[in-house]
């Protein structure tokens, strides 16, 4: 059985499964356990009309005939592609991860919040809306002199236990004229920051964004998904040595 993908926050929170070609989705649910031994990695291949196409090279996640690129992230308002086809409304927005990294970004003008789940946001502010991509993209790349338009796993890590600068987000905001603003609840609380592994077995507390919380033997840790995909698993939970926090050995 591999673990050939999953769903952010946002998107019903699950890893996808593959075995022999058949796809399965594991829901993850608060409360429930994982059990699974990660054995050796290769890529992830692709799903194809619901059915898993596997690859047995070893590049991981993807193979370089797997890794697809987006053109659209990179644009600037210069079309990559062929032809302009992002004749759709659009929302530029501002997402806030705790305590204080303010992140532009684009998206359809439907899928806004969902987005902005999917990324793990702690709040956010609608700051435009245009009638196409292209527009979006170039008022993204004005605002991306000012603040970030990515941000790493880290700093999305150390945001699972803190709050959001008010000041700070306020100062932010000044510039813009906010058509809506959004607060997101994830369903769970730390009060220390996880620690970051790579594993698939401890008790759910929560997924934000493309982090998977697990606790285990009293440590609570953070797992990008994106670092599970491409991974053989097994049933049974890990045995090999994880770091513990602080708080395990109170």
């Amino acid at each position: 059985m591999q673990l050939v993908g999953y769903e952010p926050s946002g998107r019903g929170s699950a890893l996808m499964l593959a075995e022999d070609g058949e796809l399965s989705r594991r829901a993850l649910e608060p409360g429930e356990s994982l059990s699974y031994t990660l054995g050796t990695r290769r890529c992830a291949g692709t799903i194809d009309g619901g059915e898993h196409v596997a690859c047995n090279r070893p590049s991981a996640p993807y193979c370089e005939f797997h890794t697809s690129t987006w053109v659209c992230a990179r644009c600037t308002g210069t079309c990559l592609k062929d032809e302009m086809d992002c004749y759709e409304e659009h929302a530029v927005y501002v997402a806030a991860f705790a305590p204080e990294t303010f992140k532009v970004g684009v998206t359809k003008r439907r899928r806004l919040e969902t987005r902005l789940r999917e990324q793990g946001a702690d709040r956010a502010a609608h700051v435009h809306t245009v009638s196409n991509g292209r527009i979006a993209r170039e008022l993204e790349a004005e605002i991306a002199t000012r603040l970030v338009d990515r941000v790493r796993t880290d700093p999305k890590v150390e945001s699972l236990a803190s709050e959001v600068d008010e000041d700070a987000w306020a100062e932010t905001l000044t510039e813009f004229d906010v058509i809506d603003r959004f607060a997101f609840d994830y369903g769970f609380d730390l009060e220390s920051r996880p620690v970051r592994e790579t594993i698939a077995s401890g008790t759910i507390v929560g997924v934000k964004g493309r982090l998977l919380v697990l606790e285990r033997t009293g440590t609570t840790y953070a797992v990008d998904m994106r670092d599970l995909v491409g991974y053989e698993l097994e049933r049974g939970e890990t045995s090999r040595s994880l770091q513990s926090s602080f708080a395990s050995f109170e």
